[in-house]
């Protein structure tokens, strides 16, 4: 469950023609659930043990980055 769902950013996905969007939002409860196909892996990380992060400019580092920058002091 999440909730306060806030629009972050967008960027182009080239395959296929596809846009990718990012959010921010609070996590309200419950379990992770991937369905598969979409999403096939998902977990909870701090920031200062994150798996392999994308580079600089996609969506989904800035949006970690952003992260880091209000949360990690």
């Amino acid at each position: 469950e999440v909730k306060n769902i806030r629009y972050f950013a967008s960027q182009p996905w080239p395959f296929p023609d596809s846009l990718m969007v990012a959010f921010i939002a609070e996590y309200g409860g419950g379990e992770i659930k991937v369905d598969g196909e979409e999403i096939v892996e998902a977990g909870w990380y701090s920031a200062e043990n994150l798996p392999t992060i994308p580079g600089k400019i996609s969506v989904a580092r800035k949006l970690i980055d952003w992260f880091r920058e209000h949360y990690c002091r």
